[in-house]
């Protein structure tokens, strides 16, 4: 249950989909414009922001919205910043409006940069991943509105990794901007939904209650898939690296490289040393996508998963490619405190090292995501 790109189409016929023509949160303004009038509204939000009209900002001036500023995620405000890349405040082009960033060391909005704003609105395209960081800045945003007095709206867009609840929960010692909460790597939910778990929850710090408004998408079931008419982030280009990217992000905490610096990111992986393969790419650098990727100007060898179905949380590369690099006596978890922080949890490469299988490791976690599921259902706005 994934959208539907060129490398995907072979599923098309599998299940529904609903296209970008579908009327998310964003578009169902009789929901929300009234809650605008005579406000000052500040926007979280970046290129995925789309509505029939154009961007979100655009259609909100153009209906008389007071916006007065714009408040940018990683990657930035039109989507064009590398992960992990500085995203400088500046200034809207287009409409002169100043744009906040929301990703280096200035992750929450400051009272100061609040005093003129009444309400705050979130439409931020999620993939459905823990480690996806645009859900951390939502609960920094929510966390800014709670302590100053803001009101919160959420324009809710499908999750196209939905059907997928899986992985180990996050433990609070593991706790890092790739994993703010108790949930799994794939918990299936909306953040829309996701918001209303972390406001009902408690897990923001400030002691005063959020004033949360949630706008659904119209007629949404998670029986659906859903095409997203933008890619998310630089390295998401597509359908097939969004549904891969919950099962390849870990290797990002090894030497292993997932395509960064190709025209296919998280759709292959590969090294140059240890041979994981027979597919063969040379990593160079992509302006706005991967400025020094991983093994820069070196073959790597691995697969080649453009036309590979998973489902879900898929670890069967990564730990065959752990006993790649033991039996060639190499080191394969280069970066375990981060490979800890993306689990949420040291137990996941422990139980690698330790040589436990595939079916054992999943077995591991599954009492807890019964109870996450349990914990959840309050939260849930679409049909599952």
């Amino acid at each position: 249950m994934r959208p539907v790109t060129i490398f995907a189409t072979l599923f098309l016929f599998l299940v529904p989909y609903i296209s970008s023509a579908s009327q998310v949160g964003a578009e169902r303004y009789d929901q929300y414009l009234p809650l605008l009038t005579n406000q000052r509204v500040a926007l979280v939000v970046n290129q995925t922001a789309q509505t029939q009209d154009g961007h979100l900002l655009d259609s909100l001036l153009a209906r008389g919205v007071n916006v007065r500023k714009v408040f940018a995620p990683e990657h930035g405000f039109r989507g064009d910043h590398d992960a992990g890349a500085k995203v400088d405040s500046s200034k809207d082009s287009k409409t002169g409006l100043p744009i906040v960033s929301l990703y280096g060391k200035n992750k929450k909005p400051t009272a100061e940069a609040l005093e003129d704003i009444d309400i705050i609105i979130f439409d931020i395209q999620d993939v459905g991943v823990r480690f996806y960081t645009y859900i951390s800045t939502m609960h920094y945003v929510m966390e800014a509105a709670a302590e100053n007095d803001k009101q919160l709206i959420v324009l809710d867009r499908p999750n196209p990794n939905i059907a997928y609840v899986d992985g180990p929960i996050l433990e609070p010692e593991f706790r890092s901007f790739v994993g703010m909460h108790p949930i799994p790597v794939l918990h299936g939910m909306t953040v829309g939904e996701l918001a209303k778990m972390i406001n009902a929850e408690g897990w923001l710090s400030s002691n005063k209650a959020l004033a949360l408004s949630v706008i659904p998408v119209a007629d949404y079931s998670a029986a659906v898939r859903y095409d997203l008419p933008i890619k998310p982030s630089p390295n998401l280009p597509n359908a097939q690296a969004i549904a891969l990217y919950p099962s390849l992000c870990f290797f990002e905490a090894t030497p292993v490289s997932v395509g960064r610096g190709t025209t296919m990111p998280f759709q292959m992986f590969g090294h140059d040393k240890v041979k994981l393969g027979k597919f063969s790419f040379t990593p160079r650098p992509i302006l706005g996508a991967a400025s020094n990727p991983k093994l820069n100007g070196k073959v790597a060898y691995g697969m080649n998963l453009t036309e590979v179905e998973t489902q879900g949380l898929d670890l069967t590369w990564f730990i065959n490619a752990y006993h790649a690099f033991d039996s060639k006596d190499e080191t394969f978890f280069t970066h375990a405190k981060f490979m800890d922080k993306l689990a949420g949890t040291d137990k996941l490469r422990l139980a690698i090292e330790s040589g436990q299988s595939l079916v054992e490791i999943k077995k591991s976690w599954q009492a807890d995501l019964a109870k996450f599921e349990r914990r959840r259902q309050p939260y849930l706005l679409y049909a599952r």
